[in-house]
């Protein structure tokens, strides 16, 4: 089986560095398609609470027979608990429906418009760490600003970062950032949602190396040291993301792919995006 590299991140805590997402699976298939990735040959799932499909990865996970220190599990709080009781309440139902402690627990977004200030909660999720919920924690779509913020007040730092980047949005700043401060980038929409699957620059490279398109970026995220967990329900393309470690980009392939940055969003800005679900 295809072993796949570890990326060490905070708490004393390795995550594979290539991992199987399930945002937009459906609940009903989602125990289904974790299976599936299992069976492939993934060992890191990436959900969240918003997904509302917790329940599906842990009927998966318990399902697969695998031992639990052979997984890596991460889920992320939903928006309309950042308040600290609400946030602990909701790490424990995490917990419940995924069948176990989790390897690592983000914010989802900072929400940084709304009343409940977002440091308040970076100060919960210490709480849900150090009361054994989760063995790490970290932040998603948080901009620098955000990320000095909590540092400065908590003395705490994430042990990632899950923000979006692709080739059309390479987020230099946040992503240099995080190494500064030895927080792990995790990419998500890593393919911009298939946009650029079509680039010329990528399909030449692809083409060269007997690759596809969506292969060649996602091997240009792993040689960026980036985390990835692209999403695909069809078996054949779970398998083809899967095959990223028996090639290797040149230096001018990556700088080519770079850059094809475009500042393009696929998604919300971390800086405006306030959205909690009624």
């Amino acid at each position: 089986m295809t072993s796949v590299p570890e990326i060490r991140i905070a708490d004393g805590v390795s995550i594979p560095q290539l991992g199987f997402g399930v945002y937009q699976v459906p609940p009903e298939t989602t125990e289904e398609a974790v299976t599936m990735a299992l069976e492939v040959g993934y060992r890191h799932v990436d959900t969240a609470q918003m997904y509302g499909n917790e329940q599906g990865v842990g009927d998966a996970l318990e399902a697969s027979g695998l031992n639990r220190d052979e997984l890596f599990v991460t889920s992320k709080l939903n928006n309309s608990f950042h308040r600290r009781d609400d946030a602990l309440r909701e790490a424990e139902k995490s917990v419940e429906r995924l069948g176990g402690p989790m390897d690592l627990f983000l914010i989802h977004w900072p929400l940084p418009t709304i009343d409940v200030d977002y440091l308040e909660t970076w100060k919960a999720m210490i709480e849900i760490r150090d009361a054994g919920l989760t063995r790490a924690i970290g932040v998603s779509n948080f901009q620098v600003p955000h990320l000095q913020r909590i540092i400065a007040e908590t003395g705490v730092k994430p042990a990632v970062n899950q923000i979006e980047v692709h080739p059309y949005l390479t987020n230099e700043t946040v992503r240099a950032y995080n190494a500064e401060q030895g927080i792990a980038t995790e990419a998500w929409s890593p393919i911009a949602q298939g946009a650029v699957l079509d680039d010329p620059a990528i399909a030449a490279i692809a083409e060269r190396l007997g690759k596809t398109t969506a292969q060649v970026t996602l091997r240009w995220h792993i040689q960026r040291h980036d985390i990835v967990f692209p999403k695909s329900v069809t078996r054949s393309r779970v398998e083809e993301n899967f095959q990223l470690f028996d090639f290797e980009l040149t230096d001018a392939d990556i700088q080519a792919i770079t850059a094809l940055n475009k500042d393009h969003r696929t998604g919300p800005d971390p800086d405006t995006f306030d959205y909690v679900p009624a």
